[in-house]
């Protein structure tokens, strides 16, 4: 395993703000802001996605992993750099085109989630695409009690989550949901004890390291279309992206695998 670390740009504190590491094929980014709980600003979110965006150009990894502490995963945006904003200057600083470049990461990124994942924290959980959480995690949307309202994608992806009446329910009281009830509702994908849930992840990430990269983006792009297509349309998607995988190497050598009953070795190609 390697470890490195990626220094801030401005500098406002002698810790990094995020910490990577990889373990083959698999690549891992720790939100780094203990002391706040890992509260999201902006500078912290652009260093989260240039990293994203060079992990999904390193042919070498296969899958992302995020992680926060025990603690917390991310108990929201930071309101200290926010609260004393106006309308044109949140508009110029235009902070959510960075969500949407993490939004485009192509590769599968698994969320291990401890502790808050609230606010902004909840919204960075849902732009992953497995989410695997400690039973002590708390989530929710409480941007409400701020006199505001969630604006990453909050009412969207939750809403799409776990349906309307839930999601009425989260966002305009503020209340936060258990990891039970956020498993029951279909929110996150395992619940496991405190202790097992960056284990767990990594566990589910190395699995899938295990297949084929190039059908493993493939998948994932087939999902996340069937929030905004039409069954018959998804449908027809899906079948594009089916066919095409049988351009690659990955899909013979795993079909021959199968029939030769072995393990295939997929390289990506």
């Amino acid at each position: 395993m390697t470890t490195t670390t990626i220094e801030p740009k401005p500098m406002t504190t002698d810790e990094p703000l995020i910490l990577t590491e990889t373990d083959g094929h698999v690549a891992i980014i720790r939100i780094n802001r203990p002391k706040v709980l890992n509260a999201l600003n902006p500078a912290l979110m652009t260093m989260m996605a240039e990293q994203m965006e060079a992990y999904d150009r390193d042919d070498d990894i296969y899958v992302i992993v995020l992680a926060g502490s025990e603690r917390a995963f991310a108990a929201g945006a930071d309101i200290a750099d926010m609260a004393e904003q106006s309308t044109i200057s949140m508009y110029k600083r235009d902070q959510f085109a960075t969500w949407e470049r993490i939004k485009k990461i192509k590769k599968p990124i698994v969320a291990a989630v401890s502790g808050f994942a609230l606010g902004g924290g909840c919204e960075l959980m849902m732009h992953c695409d497995v989410i695997i959480c400690s039973e002590t995690a708390q989530i929710g949307q409480p941007e409400i009690n701020l006199g505001v309202m969630p604006g990453a994608g909050g009412t969207q992806r939750l809403t799409r989550a776990v349906g309307k009446a839930l999601a009425m329910d989260v966002i305009l009281t503020g209340r936060f949901l258990s990891a039970q009830e956020a498993l029951d509702h279909g929110l996150v994908s395992r619940v496991v004890p405190p202790e097992h849930f960056f284990t767990e992840a990594m566990q589910v990430a190395k699995e899938m390291a295990k297949k084929g990269p190039i059908a493993l983006r493939l998948a994932k792009e087939g999902v996340l279309k069937a929030h905004e297509m039409s069954l018959s349309e998804g449908l027809e998607y899906e079948r594009k992206l089916f066919y095409t995988l049988f351009a690659t190497e990955d899909q013979k050598e795993g079909m021959r695998a199968f029939v030769e009953k072995r393990k295939p070795e997929f390289k990506g190609k």
